[in-house]
């Protein structure tokens, strides 16, 4: 795996009523092709795309409800060039997306899914694979690891061999440890000690902290609004650590605080 001089930055675009991190502001689909396009400006290498929360007690959406989201959305962006993930539970909108100029699948069940092996494998498309505890609305209820970087491994590496007996190619797969999903502060703070450890299976990383609760937790309960300080120290961590991507809302000063770090390390 060839070693990057920064982690590649993949911008946010929560097409929901209900994101935990800007408040449905981009919920309709002309707010969020006009954020998918601020991204691109303010330096984003990726465009993350979603359709139905997966935040702490978030309610499942329809198919169709989350096709109509996504689509249109994916269908501009996708004129930009700019590489897209789609990020779904659902091998039917994965699919309709990677049609519609998505190259990316980001499911945070690790193709759990009735049926989702099996169209991965048909895609053909990049593959992200993350690990959550239970499921997006009773995660945060009492989550329980007795090692959780271990446990984290084991079920990545896993779901990778099985992705690839079903026939998905190994350079597509990615992987994600999952911060804040079924974890608590101790937990991820533990999981992000070791990306080091996930960094050296064999798989890109691809590492997600921006805004998430944790940091909260650490400073006074701060709003999503007022946690980039702690997204960026996040950030730096995991791109120390070996990460491939990181998955923020904050692009143009997470994608500054990378190169400045990048130019020191480069200086010698």
């Amino acid at each position: 795996m060839t070693q990057r001089p920064r982690p590649l930055v993949m911008g946010i675009v929560n097409v929901t009523p209900d994101s935990f991190s800007d408040g449905g502001r981009h919920a309709s689909a002309q707010a969020a092709i006009a954020h998918g396009h601020a991204l691109v400006e303010a330096g984003a290498d990726w465009l993350d795309i979603g359709g139905e929360s997966t935040r702490p007690g978030a309610e499942p959406v329809s198919e169709a409800d989350e096709l109509a989201r996504v689509i249109p959305v994916i269908e501009e962006l996708a004129r930009t060039n700019m590489p897209l993930s789609i990020d779904t539970m659902k091998p039917g909108v994965a699919r309709a997306a990677i049609q519609a100029g998505a190259s990316m699948w980001n499911d945070v069940t690790a193709l759990g899914g009735p049926g989702a092996l099996g169209v991965a494998a048909q895609l053909g498309c990049q593959i992200c694979l993350m690990h959550m505890q239970g499921e997006p609305r009773t995660m945060q209820a009492d989550p329980h690891y007795d090692d959780v970087a271990g446990e984290v491994e084991a079920f990545l590496l896993a779901r990778a061999a099985a992705a690839m007996k079903a026939g998905v190619s190994r350079e597509n797969i990615w992987l994600d440890p999952g911060i804040g999903f079924g974890k608590t502060l101790v937990h991820n703070l533990a999981l992000m000690g070791a990306l080091p450890r996930l960094a050296g299976l064999g798989f890109p990383i691809l590492f997600g902290a921006s805004r998430k609760r944790f940091i909260a937790s650490l400073d006074n309960d701060a709003p999503a609004d007022q946690r980039l300080g702690g997204s960026i120290a996040a950030a730096l961590h995991a791109a120390q650590a070996g990460a491939a991507m990181i998955r923020v809302h904050d692009v143009r000063e997470t994608a500054q605080a990378l190169k400045v770090r990048a130019a020191i390390q480069a200086s010698g």
